[in-house]
């Protein structure tokens, strides 16, 4: 049986849902990227999901983040407009050409080559090699199956306080739909499962883009 809870997320509302992403509004370089995005076929985080990301790299005055997907660079160009003028933007993506239309995504954006470090790789390979306890945010948008492994290795690299995000977690829906039940669906509901239970972790299951789950490292 679904839960109550669970059913008044997804039904957000079609109309509410559009007002959120039509209320910041996205410029040239954003509306390049995210075309870039749909033309390799994979899918960004929507403008509703990104000035959330930009609303809250700013709340925390980042200075260092991790991103897991760097895609075409649209959450990127939204987390680096919402970090310090001196933040650098870590992100891991195990496509390189991605990774350049990130690169001039963030070019066309303003930023300094200084402030992004892209490497290319599976992120549970790459993650192990970050710095622990160094990070301010870490935004995952990678593999939703290996969602529990990022959130492991996200408690990891945060600063007490620091935060972590997961994007996609309503699955179009899916999250809701308990006879539907999917390894990537399964995965993101032991996931939800496992950040609201957890004794470290103060969070947030936000109705933006297609679900934004967040927690705070305590």
């Amino acid at each position: 049986m679904r839960r109550s809870g669970e059913a008044a997320i997804t039904e957000f509302g079609p109309a509410r849902a559009a007002l959120a992403d039509t209320y910041v509004g996205e410029d040239a370089v954003l509306t390049y990227a995210r075309a870039q995005s749909a033309r390799t076929g994979i899918r960004a985080i929507g403008p509703s999901g990104g000035a959330c990301l930009r609303l809250l790299a700013a709340a925390l005055d980042a200075k260092a983040v991790a991103e897991i997907g760097t895609g075409t660079g649209v959450s990127g160009v939204y987390l680096l407009r919402g970090m310090r003028p001196d933040g650098v933007l870590t992100t891991v993506d195990s496509e390189p050409v991605r990774q350049q239309y990130a690169r001039e995504a963030y070019h066309a954006a303003g930023f300094a080559t200084n402030r992004s470090r892209f490497i290319p790789g599976r992120a549970l390979e790459v993650l192990p090699r970050l710095a622990d306890g160094q990070y301010d945010l870490v935004f995952c948008d990678g593999d939703p199956a290996e969602s529990q492994q990022y959130l492991a290795e996200s408690l990891r690299l945060l600063r007490p306080g620091g935060m972590v995000c997961f994007e996609g977690v309503f699955q179009e829906g899916r999250l809701a739909e308990p006879e539907l039940d999917d390894p990537q669906t399964h995965a993101l509901r032991e996931l939800v499962r496992e950040v609201r239970e957890s004794d470290v972790l103060l969070p947030a299951l936000l109705p933006v883009s297609d679900g934004l789950l967040c927690a705070v490292k305590r």
